[in-house]
């Protein structure tokens, strides 16, 4: 399941270990893959009124209602704590923001309660680059994976003969996966080119 934290503007403005659009279209792309594998979601916010604001419009279709929470560490929130059990899964994806506080504080809560966790780091931001990687080399020290969401998709998919998926995580892949989305892209237009058909002998 995927543990979402934070994914606000208040908060994004403080991240600066990673471009603004970079972390929103990384975010998106997971929630997005989320819902084609059927991973579920928890999604959380907090001081959402007073600081954080409305979740990434980019993300609002893509989200059960976020679980409002004061606490910096989601799993000492008892619905959260709650939501995350509802989903019968054993493993816990993490990602949001920020890296130092509710994703790196989160992740060791899990840890302690014997959870696997993996945080998602690409689609996680601290205030700067160094509190981001001591946050992800703290939860490592405690036993959390790390990973990106193109890995998530590459295991998730695992062959591209799987045509249930394939459309609709490509189109993921094509729209907000960098240049992995343009290599695509471009093997489409080759295969499609004249001149990946053979010459008649």
């Amino acid at each position: 399941m995927l543990l979402l934290t934070d994914c606000q503007p208040g908060l994004s403005l403080a991240a600066g270990s990673r471009p603004q659009r970079d972390l929103i279209d990384n975010v998106t792309a997971l929630a997005r893959l989320a819902a084609i594998f059927d991973v579920p979601i928890v999604a959380t916010t907090s001081a959402t009124a007073r600081f954080g604001g409305k979740v990434w419009p980019s993300l609002t279709e893509h989200l059960p209602a976020p679980i409002e929470r004061t606490v910096f560490d989601a799993y000492l929130d008892e619905h959260v704590r709650a939501a995350i059990d509802r989903t019968n899964r054993s493993t816990v994806l993490v990602a949001g923001l920020l890296s130092e506080a509710c994703i790196g504080l989160t992740a060791l809560s899990l840890r302690a309660a014997s959870r696997d966790v993996v945080i998602v780091a690409d689609c996680c931001a601290g205030t700067t680059a160094e509190a981001h990687q001591l946050a992800l080399d703290r939860a490592a020290a405690a036993g959390a994976g790390a990973t990106s969401w193109i890995q998530l998709l590459l295991e998730w998919q695992q062959d591209w003969t799987h045509r249930d998926t394939y459309p609709a995580a490509t189109a993921v892949l094509t729209s907000l996966g960098g240049a992995y989305g343009l290599a695509l892209l471009h093997a489409w237009d080759m295969l499609a080119s004249p001149a990946a058909t053979p010459l008649a002998t």
